[in-house]
C-alpha cells in the first residue's frame, strides 16, 4: 500500500481516494500504482474499512471524502477517483467538491456499455450485490436501465480479503470465485451485452472474464484511462 502525500505540487493527472486497508495490491487493483501507465497520487481516507463503505457506506465518512477529493485537487490532479464503486452513492456530493472530473465508480460506464451493445442488458459484478442498492445505482443515473446483477457475496476467499481486510490473497482462488460467479449469470442471461466490474479489486481478473464470457468488460481501470487520456494532450 503506498504512503501518500498530497501536500506538494503533483505531476500525476490522477488523484485516487483509497480505502483504509492492509490487504495485497496485485497490479490491476487499483491500489497498485503499476496498473497505471501514468503517475497517480494516492490519499488514504482515515477510518474508511471496507466494511464502513462496502457494506452500508456509512455517511459519517461522506466529509472525510470531502476533504480528500479537495486536499488532491490542490495537489494538482488532473482528475479524481476512488477505489471503491459504492461509492457511486456520493457522485454528486463529491464531484461537486472539486473543480476536476470526479468519478466515483466505474459504474459510470453502465451506459456506455448499453449503447456500444445495442440497448442490451449489463451485467454489474459487485463485491456485496445485498448492498448495492436503488439508491447506488440512481446516484449514476442508471436505476432505470436493464441491468443483472451479481456478486461476491459468500465468496470465501474474496470475503477474507477484500472485506474483512487480510493481508494474505489466494489470488487464483479470487480468480476462480469472479469466474464461476460471472459465468453464472451470463450463463443463466444469454441476452447480457457487456459486463461492468464495480468492484476496483477485480480488474486483475478482467482479461479473464472477456476470454470466458466473450463480451466486453468494463471496470475502473477502462474508465480512468478513458477520463485521463481525454485531459492529455495528444
Amino acid at each position: 500500500m503506498p504512503v501518500p502525500s498530497v501536500e506538494r505540487p503533483s505531476a500525476a493527472p490522477l488523484g485516487i481516494l483509497m480505502l483504509d486497508t492492509h490487504f495485497p495490491r496485485v497490479r490491476g487493483d487499483i491500489g497498485n500504482a503499476r496498473s497505471f501507465d501514468f503517475p497517480v497520487l494516492y490519499h488514504v481516507v482515515d477510518g474508511a474499512t471496507p466494511r464502513r463503505v462496502a457494506t452500508r457506506t456509512d455517511p459519517a465518512l461522506l466529509d472525510a471524502f470531502l476533504e480528500g477529493a479537495r486536499r488532491l485537487e490542490r495537489a494538482g490532479v488532473q482528475a479524481i477517483t476512488t477505489s471503491c464503486g459504492f461509492l457511486a452513492l456520493w457522485q454528486k456530493e463529491l464531484s461537486a467538491a472539486v473543480s476536476v472530473p470526479l468519478l466515483t465508480s466505474s459504474l459510470l460506464q453502465v451506459p456506455l456499455a448499453w449503447r456500444l451493445t445495442g440497448g442490451r442488458p449489463v451485467a454489474i459484478v459487485t463485491a456485496r450485490a445485498a448492498n448495492l442498492s436503488p439508491g447506488h445505482l440512481a446516484a449514476v443515473g442508471i436505476d432505470k436501465m436493464p441491468l443483472f446483477v451479481t456478486g461476491l457475496d459468500g465468496a470465501t476467499e474474496f470475503t477474507r480479503v477484500f472485506i474483512d481486510d487480510a493481508t494474505t490473497l489466494r489470488e487464483e482462488a479470487v480468480r476462480q470465485e469472479v469466474l464461476r460467479r460471472t459465468l453464472d449469470i451470463v450463463e443463466a442471461h444469454e441476452e447480457i451485452g457487456a459486463i461492468v466490474l464495480e468492484c476496483t479489486n477485480l480488474p486483475p481478473y478482467a482479461d479473464a472474464l472477456r476470454q470466458a464470457t466473450k463480451r466486453p468488460v468494463f471496470d475502473i481501470l477502462t474508465l480512468c484511462n478513458h477520463v485521463v487520456r481525454s485531459l492529455r494532450p495528444l
